[in-house]
């Protein structure tokens, strides 16, 4: 049973239960609090963006979650229904302690909230290529790689070399972290441990917490200007 026949209608939520599901899960996407986890620090809108045209300068994790409520499977086809896609990050990223339920209110109020920024009952699925096998790639302009610095890990990175703005104190200061990877992956690159944490994030115990980066996210030309602004 798809998620959306579960939702309908307002969720009445607060004083006076005036608030539509539609703003309750709009609130929901946007704070870390949607996971009960206390060392979480990621929302929804930390890998989406929710517009048909993504503020530029930004280079997000996930694609937009515009129009994405009636797409035929999300996460490049290996989910078929909607909340399991939710519940892949919500676990995974958001740290979960177990899935949302379909009769949740929060499964619900987000289910309407991605209805509403969801016009098109057509939209068709979206690929996702997950680079399997970690190489080097090329290096890049400095230049370049300084912009996408900014535009995809300056959000929970912060600045370099001081971490200043991250998002959370566990995440890591660059380029500095990456003198420690000779110590904890002997005998690895150390750029290739980079890649391996941007290509598939906190997948394979290397990448913490952090989202994996698709090839139709970041380029790996993007990827290549980045280790060189890195001086990797």
């Amino acid at each position: 049973m798809r998620w959306g026949l579960l939702a309908a209608g307002l969720l009445a939520v607060g004083c006076g239960g005036t608030t539509s599901a539609a703003d309750f899960g709009e609130e929901l996407f946007q704070d870390a609090r949607l996971s009960e986890s206390q060392f979480n620090s990621f929302s929804c809108a930390t890998c989406h963006a929710t517009t048909a045209t993504p503020e530029p300068g930004l280079i997000h994790a996930g694609y937009s979650l515009y129009d994405s409520a009636f797409r035929p499977s999300w996460w490049g086809g290996y989910e078929a229904n909607l909340l399991d896609a939710v519940n892949f990050c919500y676990v995974n990223f958001m740290r979960g302690v177990s899935p949302l339920a379909p009769e949740d209110p929060k499964s619900r109020a987000l289910y309407e909230y991605l209805v509403q920024i969801s016009p098109n009952r057509q939209a068709p699925a979206l690929p996702l290529t997950v680079v399997k096998d970690i190489n080097d790639v090329p290096r890049g302009d400095t230049g370049r790689g300084a912009e996408v610095y900014r535009a995809a890990c300056q959000t929970c990175h912060g600045e370099t070399h001081t971490g200043k703005g991250r998002l959370t104190q566990l995440a890591s200061i660059l380029p500095e972290v990456v003198e420690e990877y000779g110590e904890i992956f002997p005998g690895v690159p150390k750029q290739l441990v980079v890649i391996e944490k941007v290509r598939h994030g906190q997948f394979f115990g290397v990448g913490g917490a952090m989202p994996l980066y698709s090839l139709e996210a970041l380029s790996d030309e993007d990827l290549g200007a980045l280790l060189a602004f890195l001086g990797l």
